[in-house]
């Protein structure tokens, strides 16, 4: 099975550190997933915004450097070096990363055909088409918009689980986190961090499955 292992983030690690990420030589373990700062301090004009520039895979049969546009690096699953931290912040894992896409046929396809693992299912909800795959431990959400006019994907954000959403919110405070509400997963909430929070990406927070 292929894997996600990582992700890169190009940007700065210091407002992650502030909302209480722990990153030691620009790298935090989220879940046995290493989420990497390249530490890039993004323009003052904003131009050359934060992003997530990449993910690496483990065990792929293909080792090609992008999927659809996506910078992939690769790993054997034996030498990935997968590891978990506690964080003052009470993420325990990544719930799914965010692909933004023209076209959702395309996407998957190159995810498929590279990584080998199918396309589990498609949700439509108004204009907006969502597939997704499972690379290891990870959901890949890919998202059809017409928002997105190039022909190739890119990644947008991503999702973290914590053990309680409500005790994270309260710590954090709403001018850095929107109250929980219901998730579209029966039974489970969402937050979204503001863009006070300093992240530059859509994060959000989830509650685990079941709570």
């Amino acid at each position: 099975m292929t894997a996600l292992v990582g992700l890169t983030v190009d940007g700065p690690s210091a407002p992650w550190e502030a909302i209480g990420l722990r990153v030691v030589d620009g790298v935090a373990w989220i879940g046995g997933i290493a989420l990497r700062f390249t530490d890039r301090a993004p323009s003052v004009e904003g131009s050359d915004p934060v992003r997530v520039a990449g993910w690496t895979l483990a065990d792929s049969p293909d080792r090609v450097g992008s999927i659809d546009g996506i910078a992939t690096d690769h790993v054997d699953l034996d030498g990935a070096g997968v590891d978990s931290w506690e964080h003052p912040l009470g993420v325990t894992s990544f719930d799914h990363v965010v692909v933004m896409t023209s076209s959702l046929e395309r996407t998957c396809g190159e995810i498929e055909r590279i990584t080998g693992e199918p396309l589990k299912r498609i949700r439509e909800v108004g204009p907006i088409r969502q597939g997704f795959h499972r690379l290891g431990s990870m959901i890949v959400e890919v998202v059809e918009s017409d928002r997105v006019t190039v022909d190739h994907a890119s990644l947008w954000g991503f999702v973290w689980i914590v053990d309680d959403l409500h005790d994270t919110a309260d710590r954090l405070g709403s001018d850095l986190l929107s109250p929980p509400k219901a998730a579209v997963q029966p039974g489970r909430l969402i937050a979204s961090f503001r863009s006070d929070a300093g992240l530059g990406l859509p994060i959000a927070l989830m509650s685990p499955h079941g709570r």
